[in-house]
């Protein structure tokens, strides 16, 4: 028998809260991925506490009964309520329980927490991202969750011997093509074909998963921009604009840095609208992207990427740029009504 667990919901939380929350993951994450920075307190505190576009956030944690005095949470969960209009059905958990706490039944008393709040809000399916190989990835099998995409993460380490090759990549010329950067917001004159080009990302291979739809305007992409700026990170972009403009935006990257001086950047999105592919544009842009990292954010000196295993294109893309396997993880998916059904 395990330690009697007590598990708390936190409907506002504060910065001693986000602290305990912060612990839990930071020593999850030390144990299922070491090697990958764990979010600082600060960033901890801001992703726990939003704002957030499109969705709102529940939280938990959980405390063993005899440490319950002392503080100190044991497990934590987070089940993020999507709200935008084509993804009302979804929510994602995020869940993590302290390595020498596990087998405890922990994890399971916050799943049946977080699995009650999604029932109570009426959502049919439930998102949770696993490494594979981790106790993270059997549990998800145990509990019903269903595999449904692969997804290949890269990294590159980024440094000036880098510029040599890149800016052979950078330079290529692309007639009726000319690059657009900016940080943030994205400038009001290109507002409208920015938002056109992200929904170029609604063909994007995402295996069985059902992340329902999502369609992009000037003002969801300026929001996306705030929330990014409120929680303290950087967003670059590089864009491809289409002759004198007029056109549009006919390609983009996106990259973020957490807190804006991490030495690890993200990739965010990279897409290609259709009737542009096939000119190399995907690596260009994401030449440039890597060529304004070293020039702006001398302090970046990697940068980790994602792809879904049937993304094959872009997988080339990055392996031509330098990006190396680093690991992988699955999508999960559990279909609640399914769930209900078989109760």
């Amino acid at each position: 028998m395990g330690t009697p667990v007590k598990i708390d919901a936190v409907p506002v939380v504060t910065s001693a809260e986000a602290d305990a929350w912060h612990e839990v993951v930071s020593a999850s994450m030390a144990e299922d991925l070491p090697g990958v920075p764990p979010p600082t307190r600060a960033q901890a505190h801001a992703g726990l506490t939003g704002p957030w576009l499109g969705s709102r956030l529940l939280t938990w944690l959980a405390f063993a009964d005899d440490d319950r005095g002392g503080g100190r949470a044991v497990g934590a969960a987070t089940l993020r309520l999507f709200d935008r209009r084509g993804q009302e059905h979804l929510a994602e958990v995020n869940l993590h329980v302290r390595p020498d706490a596990r087998r405890r039944g922990t994890g399971t008393r916050l799943l049946a927490a977080v699995l009650a709040a999604a029932e109570s809000e009426e959502r049919r399916s439930l998102i949770a991202e696993a490494p594979a190989g981790t106790a993270a990835d059997l549990y998800c099998v145990r509990h019903g969750f269903r595999r449904a995409l692969t997804l290949h993460h890269l990294l590159l380490p980024l440094s000036e011997e880098h510029r040599g090759r890149l800016e052979g990549l950078a330079g290529t010329e692309h007639p009726g093509y000319r690059t657009a950067e900016w940080t943030g917001t994205v400038p009001d004159a290109l507002a409208d074909s920015f938002a056109a080009a992200k929904n170029a990302m609604h063909d994007m291979p995402i295996g069985d998963l059902d992340h329902g739809s999502l369609t992009w305007d000037a003002e969801r992409v300026r929001a996306m921009a705030a929330v990014v700026a409120e929680r303290g990170d950087t967003l670059l972009t590089v864009a491809a604009v289409h002759g004198d403009g007029t056109a549009g935006i006919a390609g983009y990257t996106e990259i973020v840095i957490p807190g804006g001086t991490a030495a690890r950047a993200l990739q965010y999105d990279t897409a290609v609208v259709p009737a542009h592919r096939g000119h190399g544009l995907g690596v260009w842009l994401k030449a440039r992207m890597l060529r304004r990292l070293l020039d702006e954010h001398p302090q970046v000196t990697e940068v980790e990427t994602d792809n879904a295993a049937e993304n094959t294109h872009m997988l080339a893309v990055n392996e031509r740029l330098g990006f190396r396997p680093l690991r992988t993880t699955y999508e999960y998916q559990l279909s609640l009504a399914e769930r209900e059904q078989r109760a």
